[in-house]
């Protein structure tokens, strides 16, 4: 299928991506994980095949624009950047592929909008991250002074993009060839090399959390057929969330697979196989 880059202008902020397949084709709208970018679905969209796959880079994220200096980057806001891109493209009972961080925001969207969604594909994400009431406090102060720290930090430089690539390795399960597909729509060129194009306040810590109450209703008003695709080799808070918050849900298909946290960069075709079948089920 032939790649081309898309621009969604939602007003404040500007998403940008990636796109195959024909404009009238039923979507497949693709949300990334944390410190991802549109990328991590290049292996997986030639494999969706009669589909438009839209992949988007999250706000702060490869292309996209950075949320102004006064802002933020709460979960809960990703939740509005879907819902402005939902209602920018009038779009309806479409269907949606979510990985990690992106699958987190696809469930709460989807329990909060369930008219917009048709079915959701969750690839090694189950749940929400969550903490104890008693740790709010913590919490609030951890936040702050993430962010008074960030404020002050300056990006590393890499000499060559092969550079960063290695680092983006030694902190993930990516082998050499995926971490390079991200890491290229990630990296902005310098007269000194090249730095991370993610805003630094990702990496702040949350001044906030759900509760584990708060979580569960969430995943307790999901009334739209969900796929869950996880690795063997995955996140450990899969592990857990599937014991935590697989009961809760009114329709969840669970698919085990040989792999690791990105089993959609290392097995395409098998997770992509998994993702058809199921919506042509549903």
């Amino acid at each position: 299928m032939t790649q081309e880059e898309i621009s969604y202008d939602l007003g404040e902020i500007t998403l940008r991506g990636m796109a195959w397949g024909e404009e009238d084709n039923s979507i497949l709208l693709c949300l990334h994980g944390w410190l991802d970018n549109a990328a991590s679905f290049l292996p997986i969209a030639p494999y969706f095949k009669d589909k438009r796959v839209i992949a988007i880079d999250w706000p702060g994220h490869g292309f996209s624009s950075h949320r102004s200096q006064d802002a933020h980057y709460h979960f809960i806001d990703y939740v509005y950047d879907l819902l402005k891109l939902f209602e920018l493209n009038q779009w309806q009972n479409i269907d949606v592929v979510g990985h990690s961080m992106g699958g987190m925001i696809a469930s709460a969207f989807t329990a909060a909008f369930p008219e917009r969604v048709k079915t959701l594909s969750l690839i090694d994400s189950i749940g929400f991250i969550s903490s104890k009431e008693h740790e709010s406090t913590q919490q609030l102060r951890d936040g702050m002074l993430s962010r008074l720290a960030i404020a002050t930090k300056r990006k590393a430089v890499h000499p060559e993009i092969s550079s960063a690539v290695k680092a983006r390795v030694a902190v993930s399960d990516l082998t050499y060839e995926n971490a390079e597909l991200i890491v290229k729509r990630g990296v902005v060129k310098q007269t000194d090399g090249y730095t991370w194009s993610s805003d630094s306040r990702l990496r702040m810590a949350s001044p906030y959390r759900l509760t584990l109450s708060q979580a569960e209703q969430y995943i307790r008003d999901i009334n739209r057929p969900v796929l869950l695709i996880y690795g063997d080799k995955g996140l450990d808070m899969v592990t857990t969330g599937i014991k935590n918050f697989g009961p809760l849900f009114k329709s969840l298909l669970m698919k085990k697979l040989s792999g690791g946290h990105h089993l959609h960069m290392e097995i395409p075709e098998l997770v992509a196989n998994e993702v058809l079948s199921f919506i042509n089920e549903n």
